[in-house]
């Protein structure tokens, strides 16, 4: 991928998942101003979903100005992409810190989406108000209700990020 214009981020690609798209950093950095963009509001608290949503969450807390930022760090993927059983939960905020806070929940990707829409949930019955934002959604792997509330790219392709092994 080569750096571009925020704003021409916005497209979708249909194509077999084997097929890859490497993030640089430049990219990865167009990539949180576009989405900075697009969520900027008022939220009380960014709740970032690790390991994935650790760099653009960092990022993008700075763009917007936001301090308090949480992390739940939830495991559904094993290092060679394969999900689990569900996601299982190794670390959540506790429910007073989510209580009636806006709560802006970021991830790198919504692959199956089950992972933030396990956090989502998580966050609703702990009576906070979430709100979804990723780089990436794959609209035709996603196994859950809806999508994300804010998104910059969709794809099908395999996603290579600068901060990931590998990459």
């Amino acid at each position: 991928m080569r750096p571009v214009e925020a704003e021409s981020w916005r497209y979708s690609v249909a194509v077999p998942a084997t097929e890859k798209d490497h993030v640089s950093w430049e990219d990865l950095a167009a990539m949180v101003a576009d989405l900075a963009e697009q969520v900027r509001g008022e939220y009380d608290v960014l709740l970032v979903i690790t390991r994935g949503g650790l760099v653009p969450g960092g990022m993008l807390a700075y763009q917007l100005g936001i301090r308090n930022i949480l992390v739940a760090a939830v495991e559904y993927y094993d290092e060679h992409g394969r999900p689990g059983p569900s996601p299982t939960f190794l670390q959540f905020p506790a429910d007073p810190l989510l209580r009636g806070q806006r709560v802006l929940i970021v991830d790198e990707v919504w692959d199956s989406g089950t992972t933030i829409h396990a956090v989502t949930e998580r966050v609703r019955q702990a009576g906070g108000l979430p709100t979804t934002a990723v780089l990436h959604y794959k609209p035709a792997h996603s196994s859950v209700p809806g999508e994300p509330d804010h998104h910059v790219v969709a794809t099908d392709r395999w996603v290579v990020y600068p901060f990931k092994n590998g990459a």
